[in-house]
């Protein structure tokens, strides 16, 4: 098998990757269980690319139910060291409204009950990962050298906070998040990041901003149609970036 020079994970809205060519799938057994639908590796800009929906191709899975360890064990044996989770968030920082996009440099977990480490297994090895920084720097820097290459404006670092979902946050669980030092606001963020880590994977998210979090707006109340057309255009943005990655 080809060497795999990228890996992507979808988030919401991103369930096939654009401009992926001569494709094949691959259906990964892991230890850990069924991944969340089959890898697809193609070429793209000139690279090899392997592509996994977050949530499933039919946006089955909610975000509590998405198996990070399966998903993170079959890229990488495929051969995966490189990977981008394309996440879609809501915007806590006044600078962070819908269409935004962001390349966070640090994260708080507050999710609970998922499956966390691939240590959770009888016999494995109990590894205690120095997750600090939680992303890979240099990773991190390429991507925003690419959005610049593009023309597409990024911003860069800021504080993910990763919730249990599948609801969305109430007004008082964002005003502390936001006493916590979030910018950023979603629900597929963790475990990914440090099982990732584990695998001792490169990583970096891209969070496409999809609206501003409860209380942090204009609006009323948040509209779900409007979500997936802020969604949308800022998902537009991501094949470009990454062909920049690639083609550097």
């Amino acid at each position: 098998m080809s060497s795999i020079d990228l890996a992507v994970i979808g988030g919401s809205g991103l369930y096939k990757f654009p401009g992926l060519e001569n494709t094949a799938r691959h259906a990964v057994d892991t230890p850990y269980g069924s991944a969340s639908g089959d890898v697809v590796i193609g070429d793209f800009a000139g690279k090899r690319v392997a592509f996994l929906a977050r949530h499933g191709e039919s946006h089955s899975l909610p975000p509590h139910r998405v198996n990070y360890r399966a998903n993170l064990w079959a890229l990488h044996s495929l051969g995966a060291r490189k990977v981008i989770g394309v996440n879609a968030v809501g915007g806590i920082r006044a600078d962070m409204g819908p269409r935004v996009i962001v390349v966070p440099d640090q994260v708080i977990d507050y999710t609970h009950g998922r499956y966390s480490s691939f240590c959770d297994v009888d016999g494995a090895e109990v590894k205690h990962i120095d997750f600090s920084e939680p992303y890979t720097e240099s990773l991190r820097q390429i991507l925003l050298t690419a959005a610049a290459k593009a023309g597409i404006a990024v911003i860069a670092g800021g504080c993910y906070g990763a919730t249990q979902g599948p609801r969305l946050e109430t007004r008082a669980e964002i005003a502390r998040m936001k006493r916590d030092g979030c910018d950023l606001v979603g629900m597929t963020g963790m475990p990914e990041a440090s099982l990732a880590r584990e695998l001792e994977l490169q990583y970096a998210c891209l969070a496409l901003v999809a609206n501003f979090a409860a209380g942090c707006g204009d609006e009323a109340e948040i509209s779900i149609d409007e979500i997936f057309a802020h969604l949308a255009a800022a998902t537009a943005e991501v094949p470009r970036i990454l062909a920049a990655l690639l083609e550097s």
